[in-house]
């Protein structure tokens, strides 16, 4: 007998978001030398603070959309670019042991310091785990309960009404802007070193990052070869915000500031006394 495959909740949500690959996507991949990271992150832990590697490039990305490249910090709503304040990165987790998918915005993430930006993720983490489903997310259970030929136009209606109208949906408890304003999702704690991530739909997103395998590799520095932790990196980005520059520009600051970890662990919030 042929066993019935069952679809959890979140593939049930993505069936009916996606439809087939177009145009507007282009791609980048990146190395980023993070040994200057690591070492960092084992002194911390002596000190007993639990940091990784998520942490440090979480701020480097949000740091770097706000202050070099804040004009792809936008999406486009019935033709027009919309601007957002601050740049909001959204982290991806997994729940359910691992076989279910779900995240958070953690807010204003150009101002935290990693310490910070660990203690967000872990607190939300935890409730999302307990079944405390928020955002964006939130919505999951309720879609997957939708009859199967109902969902994908139900789906439509709710990413016009949020995405293209701005305008909220109480019973569903989806924020106006629920993934914010760039994507980070770690694919090496699934042994993969590059995949291109997807553009979702309702995410009304520049960019999507994914962090690969970290892996010591041979590096020339001052014409000597010398062995570093080096962080693969790869984007999905919307073509009609993003263009090559600026992707260069995104990847060339984050791996500037993961030079400097710490002054990725210090509070980054702007003095408003002057």
């Amino acid at each position: 007998m042929k066993k019935k495959y069952k679809t959890n909740s979140w593939r049930d949500l993505a069936i009916i978001a996606y439809k087939a690959p177009s145009d507007s996507k282009i791609y980048g991949t990146f190395d980023a030398d993070i040994t200057k990271v690591v070492k960092y992150i084992a002194r911390k832990r002596k000190e007993g603070i639990r940091l990784t590697i998520t942490h440090f490039v979480t701020a480097a990305l949000a740091r770097t959309l706000y202050e070099d490249i804040p004009d792809i910090n936008c999406f486009i709503r019935r033709g027009k670019i919309v601007v957002r304040k601050d740049a909001n990165v959204f982290i991806s987790v997994s729940v359910g042991e691992g076989k279910e998918m779900s995240g958070l915005v953690i807010p204003k993430t150009q101002e935290l310091s990693a310490t910070e930006i660990s203690k967000i993720i872990t607190e939300g983490a935890a409730k999302k785990r307990r079944g405390e489903e928020s955002g964006a997310f939130a919505a999951k259970g309720i879609i997957s309960k939708i009859p199967r030929l109902l969902r994908r136009p139900i789906f439509l209606f709710i990413k016009w009404w949020i995405v293209d109208l701005g305008l909220y949906l109480p019973f569903l408890k989806i924020p106006p802007d629920p993934f914010g304003s760039i994507m980070l999702t770690n694919i090496g704690t699934l042994g993969l070193t590059t995949g291109m991530p997807a553009l979702f739909p309702i995410g009304k997103l520049p960019a999507v990052i994914a962090m690969g395998k970290i892996e010591k590799k041979p590096v020339v520095i001052d014409d000597n070869i010398k062995i570093r932790s080096i962080l693969p990196l790869s984007g999905t980005f919307d073509h009609r915000i993003v263009d090559g520059a600026q992707a260069g520009a995104l990847a060339k600051g984050a791996v500037r500031r993961l030079q400097k970890p710490e002054e990725l662990n210090i509070t980054n919030k702007p003095d408003y006394s002057g």
